[in-house]
């Protein structure tokens, strides 16, 4: 068992003030939130570090505490199951006696039991790992399975019903898959990894992918779309329709001498928001000037008309010389 250093996953000289260790933690949080790592196992397992370096350090006690068991936590390992006779860094009520183990109960309310603790913790905290007990015992091994949706899934969230099959027995669950997704998202079912020797589950991620769409092309919450018009809306202006996931088409206004290629934005009418992207995206459609395949005779007359108007020579501005 190696002995977890709090300082170093945070970056922090052991005497460091509590400010720095609150800038270090939220600095790192940040930068290491799973939301920003999608799909990252280190940076998981990393900003579960730092929240539990910070779950210590950052109160007194506790970290007075950590900070004797740090410098005997060899002799502790050493020291055998919960109830061995150790003169310890502290009693069971926190004077020097002889050393009492915690309970997994005990420390779950001892140090707040807002974050899950390492086998480190579990060992040399609570004792549970000594004891063999199935509550302080490593979690099965998580796994990953790819589950591929359509975007009009992603945009809206879906609920896909699995069917999960041990050596035991079989069953169904459904899973709701969150609107807004996108490709390389983890979506954890929790308890539905391998279990261990001890029985205990770890967790199912979900890996998602997205099948190609025939209209809509998406990169990030943003998604783009080619618009056709015609040659007269494009020169003189006019609407076009916009195909939109959400539902019905929505209505552009195109103005007077629009260029095939211009793109509009249609803003809040891409992907909706999701953990990872916490803002609605853009639609950009794209405008692809129609021409004809054929002119009737009339057509062909005006635009022979609008010909020779191009050809003709530029009159002269008015004053000029």
């Amino acid at each position: 068992m190696k002995f977890v250093d709090y300082y170093q996953a945070l970056g922090v000289q052991k005497a460091a003030s509590q400010d720095e260790i609150k800038r270090a933690y939220r600095k790192l949080a940040r930068q290491l939130h799973p939301d920003v790592n999608p799909g990252d196992l280190t940076a998981e397992r990393r900003f579960k570090e730092v929240n539990e370096a910070n779950e210590v350090l950052s109160d007194q006690d506790k970290r007075h505490k950590y900070d004797e068991l740090g410098a005997n936590w060899r002799q502790y390992d050493q020291a055998g199951p919960a109830g061995s006779p150790f003169r310890g860094p502290w009693g069971a009520h926190g004077e020097q006696g002889n050393y009492r183990t915690m309970s997994s109960e005990e420390a779950q309310e001892f140090f707040g039991g807002s974050s899950p603790f390492s086998d480190f913790f579990q060992t040399f905290f609570t004792g549970s790992q000594q004891r063999g007990r199935p509550r302080g015992a490593p979690r099965g091994q998580d796994t990953e399975h790819p589950i591929t949706l359509t975007l009009k899934e992603a945009y809206e969230g879906v609920t896909r019903r699995l069917r999960l099959s041990t050596s035991s027995k079989a069953e169904t669950l459904d899973v709701k898959i969150p609107a807004g997704v996108d490709k390389g998202a983890r979506i954890r079912v929790a308890g539905r990894g391998h279990r261990n020797t001890h029985g205990r589950p770890g967790d199912l991620y979900l890996l998602v992918q997205l099948s190609p769409h025939s209209v809509f092309t998406r990169r990030d919450q943003n998604l783009y779309v080619q618009v056709e018009t015609s040659v007269t809306t494009a020169i003189l202006g006019g609407t076009v329709k916009v195909p939109h996931l959400g539902g019905e088409p929505l209505t552009l206004k195109v103005p007077p001498s629009t260029q095939s290629g211009q793109i509009f934005r249609l803003k809040g009418h891409g992907m909706k928001a999701s953990s990872a992207s916490r803002h609605q995206g853009d639609l950009y459609a794209t405008i692809s000037v129609r021409l004809p395949s054929r002119l009737t005779d009339k057509q062909r007359h005006h635009y022979e008309a609008l010909a020779a108007i191009d050809n003709e020579p530029e009159e002269p501005v008015s004053g000029s010389k």
